[in-house]
């Protein structure tokens, strides 16, 4: 890994795990331990960091309902991600796909020698060869510079922090945690720890994987020599994911994948017209576009 991603990786474990210490903390003293529950919170940050580090791949992959197939499933697919990943030196990369009438994709793994490109099953039909080489370039940029891990861990600790946030939350309002052997702690600070905690977890993932969209933008521009193509795949992809329609978990299944990969597909697909950018895990389709167009003529192309 270089050293910037040591470093992404080294404040994204010490940051989600203080957040995670600090919930901890706060229902500890709400039931009259905080010593011990920020310890516990500890300990399973240590353990979510090594397993996310380890099988976020795996993880990501059954938490978006992907596929694992073969080259005879899809040979067209198959046949651009070769391409891309010919050009960018790297071995060729896992190909999975997800049943889905909304064309979108995404890439996971720990690097370039273990890498998924995802795609979904109407991206062929939706995007033209270019654009769909295009898209392919943008995420072996993630795999290249191994974005995918940082998001995927950073992901995985956001959502455990928010799940713990919830289901504590909920325990506190019924009564269905800790009974009569609370200590008389200040219940608003366990609210307000359990609200603000999962939200500054999710502001962390935000950040990251924002940041790293317009890198991967013009990684994949610039290693097709397409930054029109990228651009137009951006606009059409985005159009279809402010409708109703997000990838399905599974083929023939209608229950949608998990929210927590949200940032690793190269559009959000859960996101509506109407969301303010603030809360999306991506740029603007726009702001992405316009990039592109400055890339575009950088390189003596017209975008």
């Amino acid at each position: 890994m270089s050293i910037g991603l040591y470093t992404r990786m080294a404040v994204l474990f010490l940051v989600l795990t203080g957040l995670l210490m600090l919930a901890g903390y706060a229902i500890g003293l709400y039931f009259g331990d905080p010593l011990l529950f920020m310890l516990l919170g500890l300990v399973l940050a240590g353990l979510l960091n090594f397993v996310s580090y380890y099988w976020s791949d795996t993880m990501v992959v059954k938490m978006s309902g992907a596929k694992i197939i073969q080259e005879s499933d899809n040979p067209q697919l198959f046949a651009a991600v070769r391409t891309v990943a010919s050009k960018a030196g790297i071995p060729m990369p896992k190909v999975g796909i997800v049943q889905s009438p909304q064309p979108n994709a995404f890439a996971t793994g720990r690097g370039p020698h273990k890498a998924v490109v995802v795609a979904t099953s109407s991206i062929l039909q939706a995007l033209a060869p270019s654009e769909l080489e295009a898209v392919i370039g943008h995420e072996i940029g993630h795999v290249v510079h191994r974005d995918v891990l940082t998001s995927s861990v950073a992901a995985t600790m956001a959502g455990v922090i928010s799940y713990i946030g919830t289901i504590a939350l909920y325990s506190m309002m019924f009564g269905g945690f800790g009974g009569n052997n609370r200590q008389g702690g200040n219940p608003l600070a366990l609210v307000a720890a359990l609200v603000l905690v999962p939200l500054g977890a999710t502001f962390v993932r935000l950040g990251i994987s924002r940041g790293l969209e317009y890198n991967a933008d013009e990684y994949g521009a610039k290693l097709t020599q397409n930054p029109g193509a990228l651009a137009s795949a951006l606009q059409k992809i985005s159009v279809r994911a402010q409708t109703k329609g997000t990838p399905s978990r599974g083929a023939g299944r209608p229950s949608a994948p998990s929210p927590a990969t949200a940032s690793l597909w190269i559009v959000n697909p859960f996101r509506g017209a109407t969301m303010m950018e603030l809360f999306s895990t991506h740029p603007s389709t726009q702001k992405r576009v316009d990039r592109l167009r400055k890339i575009g003529l950088q390189m003596g192309v017209f975008v």
